[in-house]
């Protein structure tokens, strides 16, 4: 198993590498944007920590999107029709409150989990 990402202060992994799979938690951008913008920031965000171990977003199989309002949605599929062109992780979309100081904070953060194949085959 290999760790990346680690955050000594908030006592968490980015990515972790697990066998063929690699899960990735904790993706958010843009924080204080509108959710536009927080949605893409989150996607570049997972894919910088995919690159950390050679994926990308075809690798990705299942994704948990977290929003402080579950009606943007709508906004999210928009974005994600034209990031994963047809080949669509599963997905669980989840209402929170975040935890997060300040007055305009975080209105959406991914978790995902990809396969990596074998590097044999």
């Amino acid at each position: 198993m290999k760790r990346y990402d680690i955050n000594e202060d908030w006592a968490l992994s980015g990515v972790i590498e697990a066998g063929n799979f690699v899960f990735v938690g904790y993706c958010v951008g843009n924080i204080g944007q509108p959710i536009e913008q927080q949605i893409v920031g989150a996607l570049n965000h997972l894919e910088e920590r995919l690159k950390l171990v050679d994926l990308t977003f075809a690798n990705v199989v299942q994704m948990d999107v977290l929003f402080k309002d579950v009606f943007d949605i709508p906004v999210m599929e928009k974005i994600l029709k034209e990031t994963f062109h047809g080949k669509f992780p599963v997905r669980k979309s989840i209402q929170t409150a975040f935890a997060h100081s300040g007055e305009v904070g975080i209105l959406f953060q991914i978790d995902a989990i990809a396969f990596k194949e074998d590097q044999g085959k």
